[in-house]
C-alpha cells in the first residue's frame, strides 16, 4: 500500500475511521495496570484521534506518529491551540502541552528520536496495514519501544467479503504477530456490525471488534 493512499483519504476527507468521541474501550481499560501508571505513551498512526486528549488528561505525555500533515494540523487546530513546529529526519514534529506528533513515515522514526515509552495504544495502526507490511510494522514498533506493553484494538471479518482497509486481524494473526514477545490477553470482544452500517453496505455479514492487552514476556 502506497503512502499516497492515506494522503488521498485525508485530502478528500474520506475519514470514516475517525471517531468523534474517545474510544469506549480505551476509557474502559486504560485505567487498569500496566497502563494507568504509564508516563509516556506512544500512539502509532494516530490520525487526529481524540483518544490522545484523553490520554493526556490522565497525566501522561503522549507521542504520536502520523503520515498525513493534514491530520496533524487538524488535530491541533480543532483543539484551538498553536503547536511548536520543528523538523525531524522524516518530516515535521509538532508539540504542544505534553503532546508530540511526528508527521512523516513511521518507518523513518528511530528509538532515539522517540525516546523511552512506557506503553503503546494501537487502535488504528495494525489494522490499517496489509499483510505485506504488518510484520514489518510490528518488528519496527517493538524496536522503537523496547517491547512496551500495548493496548491493542483490532477488527476481524471475512476478508473475502470486503477489501481493506481496515484489514481483518483475527486472534490467530495477533498470536502470530505478537506471541513471541508478549503474553496476549483478550479483554473484550463483540460483533459490532449493527453499529457500523457502512461496513454492512460494503458487504460484511459480521464484524468483530477485539481489545487485547499485550504484556512483555
Amino acid at each position: 500500500m502506497e503512502p499516497g493512499f492515506w494522503q488521498d483519504k485525508w485530502n478528500n476527507n474520506e475519514i470514516g475511521f475517525h471517531l468523534d468521541q474517545v474510544h469506549p474501550l480505551l476509557v474502559r481499560y486504560w485505567t487498569t495496570p500496566p497502563f494507568l501508571s504509564a508516563r509516556r505513551i506512544f500512539v502509532p498512526l494516530c490520525g487526529k484521534t481524540l483518544d490522545m486528549h484523553f490520554l493526556r488528561e490522565q497525566g501522561a505525555e503522549v507521542i504520536g506518529a502520523e503520515l498525513s500533515g493534514k491530520a496533524v494540523t487538524a488535530f491541533f487546530a480543532e483543539a484551538g491551540v498553536e503547536p511548536e513546529v520543528s523538523e525531524w529526519s522524516g518530516g515535521k514534529c509538532y508539540r504542544h502541552d505534553g503532546i508530540t506528533l511526528f508527521q512523516g513515515d513511521i518507518f523513518s522514526l528511530t528509538q532515539d528520536q522517540l525516546g523511552p515509552v512506557d506503553a503503546i495504544y494501537d487502535r488504528a495502526a495494525v489494522i490499517a496495514l496489509p499483510d505485506s507490511l504488518r510484520q514489518q510494522y510490528v518488528r519496527h514498533l517493538l524496536t522503537l519501544t523496547a517491547r512496551a506493553p500495548q493496548l491493542l484494538i483490532t477488527l476481524s471479518y471475512d476478508q473475502s467479503q470486503m477489501p481493506g482497509p481496515p484489514f481483518s486481524v483475527d486472534a490467530g494473526n495477533v498470536q502470530a504477530l505478537y506471541g513471541d514477545d508478549y503474553v496476549i490477553t483478550e479483554l473484550a470482544g463483540a460483533d459490532i456490525l449493527d453499529h457500523e452500517p457502512g461496513f454492512r453496505e460494503r458487504g460484511l455479514t459480521a464484524l468483530a471488534q477485539h481489545c487485547w492487552q499485550l504484556t512483555p514476556r
